[in-house]
């Protein structure tokens, strides 16, 4: 886990806000922080606005939508676009750090494949030889530093992981949602998806 420190303004607000202002509080975040670059393509937010979108065409659940959105919080938690260098040189584990961020929030159904979504670009170069093609070649980069490939016996540890075909899902729709320009709805397209999601003691 990385020593990065995390943005504990977020977390604070939601804790105190009812169920319309914990979205408002996530809403004005995403905003705020997913201005810097995703890669050469797209911004952080135009990169979850394009994930959620694609998720919704698809007929995805609120889950699946609000995973999808929300998937690369980690990446604004951790002030990687400030290091020194290329962020993409270290692996800061932002789909652990997203997950647990969101995890007093949101049920397992969001927060698990939000989790597995890096891993699950490795299990699908693994098991898939055509994918690895297909990935920008800022995914192609981060996969390396990410790890690589599995082995068998993390390919068949990794086969056992609850909600396995939510994350594999969600990594499809994350490798096509960075496309330059795309005119898609914006965060609040979303609300009640992510108000339907909300764990109940946090509604």
């Amino acid at each position: 886990m990385n020593t990065h420190a995390l943005d504990p303004l977020l977390a604070d607000q939601m804790q105190a806000a009812d169920a319309d202002g914990k979205v408002d509080a996530l809403f004005a975040y995403l905003e705020q922080k997913g201005a810097s670059n995703y890669d050469e393509q797209v911004t952080q937010l135009e990169h979850a606005l394009q994930t959620a979108a694609l998720a919704k065409a698809a007929g995805g659940t609120a889950a699946q939508v609000t995973s999808a959105l929300l998937h690369d919080l980690g990446h604004m938690l951790v002030c990687e676009h400030n290091a020194e260098g290329d962020f993409l040189a270290e692996d800061l584990e932002h789909e652990v750090i997203g997950a647990k961020y969101l995890d007093p929030f949101f049920p397992p159904e969001i927060t698990v494949p939000i989790s597995l979504h890096v891993p699950s670009k490795r299990y699908l170069c693994t098991v898939d030889p055509d994918y690895y093609d297909s990935l920008s070649s800022a995914s192609k980069h981060s996969f390396v530093v990410q790890g690589g490939k599995m082995d068998d016996e993390q390919r068949a540890e990794f086969e056992k992981t609850p909600h396995l075909d939510l994350a594999v899902q969600l990594r499809r729709w994350d490798d096509e949602g960075k496309v330059m320009g795309l005119d898609v709805p914006g965060v609040q397209a979303y609300r009640d998806d992510v108000l339907a999601c909300l764990k109940v003691d946090q509604g």
